[in-house]
């Protein structure tokens, strides 16, 4: 079983939220500061500082820097906002708007109508594949970045058929 310092960090109850996702190991190698989580992580506001490591040959942002940091933040609110199941972002795409020359600030928000469709959907199917918008704006309010975001949430244990099937096919799954 490998060591998950983050799983540690969770268990934990005297780290305050905010410290709880600076101190996550890629933002924490970032420098990624919480400006703010509110509504029990349905609003979410990141600093991603344009450092000497950060900075792409055109001076700007690098891509891979935003989307490392833009990749966990959807999953990480649902799974807040839904306990008890397992969620993962299934797919990203970002497009990249403008030049991101600047300190960017990631905002997140998870809207209710989508929380109310996430919750129609496991009543109903027990499982939810939301798909979020949010984006890195730079200093003078530019949206630099626009990031689309599918999230998975799952009922736990959940495996994906085709791993099921493979194990059939194979002889491992007994039922």
């Amino acid at each position: 079983m490998a060591f998950n310092i983050f799983s540690l960090l969770k268990k934990l109850p005297f780290i305050p939220e905010k410290k709880f996702l600076e101190w996550y190991p890629p933002f924490f190698f970032m420098r990624v500061k919480v400006l703010e989580i509110s509504n029990q992580g349905r609003f979410i506001r990141l600093k991603l500082p344009l450092t000497m490591l950060s900075r792409n040959m055109g001076d700007s942002m690098f891509g891979g820097y935003q989307a490392a940091v833009a990749d966990p933040i959807a999953a990480i609110a649902c799974a807040k906002i839904f306990p008890g199941h397992e969620v993962w972002t299934r797919s990203q795409h970002i497009d990249f708007q403008h030049e991101g020359n600047s300190d960017l600030e990631l905002r997140f928000e998870l809207d209710e109508k989508t929380e109310h469709q996430i919750r129609d959907d496991l009543a109903q199917k027990g499982r939810s594949t939301p798909t979020f918008e949010y984006g890195f704006y730079r200093k003078d309010g530019v949206r630099c970045s626009k990031i689309i975001n599918v999230v998975a949430i799952r009922p736990k244990g959940y495996q994906l058929r085709r791993e099921v099937d493979k194990k059939v096919k194979k002889g491992i799954a007994s039922e």
